[in-house]
């Protein structure tokens, strides 16, 4: 499966970039002085790479710029021409403002252009985003990589600047190691099975163990023994028993409902009576006091002649006896009167008096009865044994629930047991798996392995190891290493431009190996040449056009200033038939996208 075109609807702005199946070259001229010193040119050959990845259906990102600038590129719609595995063709029809409705069509004719075919027209037209990524993983037929879906490893297919960064693990695996290691081992030739268990195991076993954690938290520095908890649990629940039974025996129901309704329908009931009887006496003795009071004669007929005296006026004889006579007129009815409060006052402390008595009886008797509902030896020894076997049920309640904790943590720790000995037996697949593969010189990963060194030795003239093994835990690990003379491995490969090598070589070597399989057949990789010396750079064209040849489809970016050399000056580095697109700085027409700048 290679690629065959890929165009849109809108020509003038975005052109038709026919490829052929060896080598393709995507060109950057910078033409203009002031743009030589420039790092990065924005002319689109890197952009390129990631329209592929749309037309191969990638999600939806806001970040990416056909949806950053929609207000630039809504109105495309792009088709992707694929040749299949059986020299027919596919193309893949989708637009940027309706991203998630994909159309195919398959047809027998190389380099068509579908942009006016009517919808009725294709094969599949419409399909939601979902179904069109099933649509399409069907109709490409990559059986090799199965299980997985198409997508799952074309990143090693359209290698990206961000990609270099490593060798097996792309950007777009940045999750956990059990996203790509089981498929990185399936493509080098290894049982992925077994990989792929031993990390569910793994998830497993560390969600057991952090169960156990959460369980001991739970449990703080409390027993752990199930056996001394049961013996402690049925030792606390015969005691609970007894203490119920001896609950049981008591029998004071009606006597405590007499004593009740004595205390609420007749001790209560006269008190309040003989309260609200004794506030009306007092008020009535407060206004017949008050009465007595207002009755007393104030004048004085002595005291107001002295006065007078003292003053020159005449107060005797007939004025003196008037008023003598008026006081005792008075005073007689006065005195007539008082005699009656009196009598009543009387009565009212008689009464009240009384009411004392009865008030302090009553209250003796409700006090009495108030005492036999909480004071006496029955009902003390009732409140004790009932506070007792709360506190056994509360003591059983948290001696059952730690032994239900200690029950679900002995099954974790037989869960744990179980998927450690499945995990090692797992291990020892894989790592007898890893030695068969590794050992047989036949093998799809020896094969591999071969090509990568032959690549790396042919660029710069050093070995170089592909490595796989088993890790403590029992997981694989990839190295991608150049080695010295001696066969050491040398420090050379952390350096950007010998890691971007090695991810070239890894790539090519993957895809000859699968040449003859339903695997992907074309690699696209960005900025090629970049920082490579320029004997390097000619020994890796030669082996690029040498993989080309033996069938890889290869498009390679890159700017005229890693062009690599020539060592006459009638040859030529690139055919005309090689470049398939040339992009230059001198206006919008050298673009890409032919568009406003964005």
């Amino acid at each position: 499966m290679k690629l065959s075109k890929i165009y849109s609807n809108r020509p003038d702005q975005f052109g038709p970039i026919e490829f052929n199946s060896n080598l393709n070259v995507i060109l950057a001229e910078i033409r203009l002085p002031k743009n030589r010193e420039k790092d990065t040119h924005n002319l689109g050959k890197t952009t390129l790479g990631r329209l592929l990845d749309y037309c191969f259906l990638s999600g939806k990102d806001p970040q990416f710029f056909l949806f950053k600038h929609e207000n630039v590129f809504k109105d495309f719609i792009f088709f992707l021409e694929i040749e299949l595995a059986d020299a027919s063709y596919l193309t893949v029809r989708r637009g940027v403002e309706d991203a998630t409705k994909i159309s195919f069509k398959k047809h027998e004719a190389a380099l068509q252009d579908l942009s006016d075919l009517p919808k009725s027209e294709w094969d599949h037209s419409d399909l939601p985003f979902d179904r069109a990524r099933e649509m399409l993983d069907s109709l490409l037929d990559w059986r090799e990589i199965s299980p997985w879906q198409y997508r799952k490893g074309l990143g090693y297919q359209l290698r990206s600047q961000d990609d270099y960064q490593d060798v097996f693990q792309l950007r777009r695996f940045a999750g956990k190691h059990a996203d790509w290691k089981p498929y990185v081992a399936h493509i080098l030739g290894f049982n992925h099975e077994p990989i792929e268990l031993h990390y569910e195991k793994q998830a497993q076993l560390d969600t057991s163990k952090a169960k156990v954690e959460t369980i001991k938290s739970e449990l703080g520095g409390s027993i752990d023994d199930t056996g001394k908890i049961e013996g402690i649990l049925l030792l606390k629940t015969k005691e609970a028993e007894k203490k119920q039974n001896l609950l049981d025996a008591f029998d004071f129901r009606q006597q405590d409902k007499d004593r009740t309704k004595q205390l609420i329908d007749e001790i209560d009931e006269n008190i309040a009576t003989l309260n609200s009887r004794r506030y009306s006496l007092n008020q009535a003795k407060k206004k017949i006091n008050s009465s007595l009071d207002e009755d007393r004669i104030l004048f004085n007929p002595d005291e107001a002649e002295l006065l007078f005296k003292e003053v020159n006026i005449l107060f005797s004889g007939q004025i003196k006896k008037d008023f003598n006579q008026l006081i005792e007129f008075n005073k007689a009815i006065t005195d007539e009167r008082r005699g009656y409060l009196q009598e009543e006052r009387a009565e009212i402390d008689a009464e009240l008096k009384k009411i004392g008595s009865e008030l302090n009886t009553f209250g003796k008797r409700r006090s009495e009865t108030l005492s036999f509902l909480s004071g006496t030896d029955v009902f003390a020894k009732y409140k004790q044994v009932t506070n007792e076997l709360v506190t056994l049920r509360a003591e059983i309640s948290a001696l059952e629930r730690q032994r239900s904790f200690i029950h679900r943590l002995q099954e974790l720790r037989g869960e744990i047991r179980t998927l450690s000995e499945e995990g090692m037996h797992l291990q020892s697949q894989i790592e007898a798996d890893v030695e068969s593969q590794s050992s047989n010189a036949k093998s799809m990963f020896s094969s591999i392995r071969l090509f990568f060194n032959e690549i790396i030795e042919d660029v710069i003239s050093h070995k170089a190891l592909l490595n796989v093994f088993v890790n403590k835990d029992g997981h694989l690990e990839f190295r991608a290493e150049i080695l010295d003379d001696g066969g050491n491995v040398t420090s050379a490969n952390l350096g950007h431009t010998y890691q971007k090598l090695l991810c070239i070589a890894f790539d090519l070597a993957v895809v000859r190996a699968h040449l003859d399989k339903k695997f992907p057949k074309f690699v696209y990789h960005d900025g090629v040449f970049e920082s490579l010396d320029d004997r390097k750079k000619a020994n890796l064209l030669k082996v690029i056009k040498d993989y080309a040849n033996l069938g890889v489809q290869s498009i390679i970016t890159l700017i005229d200033s890693d062009m690599p050399p020539i060592d006459d000056a009638s040859e030529i580095v690139f055919g005309t038939n090689e470049i398939v697109l040339t992009l230059h700085d001198e206006g919008s027409d050298g673009r890409l996208f032919r568009t406003k700048s964005w």
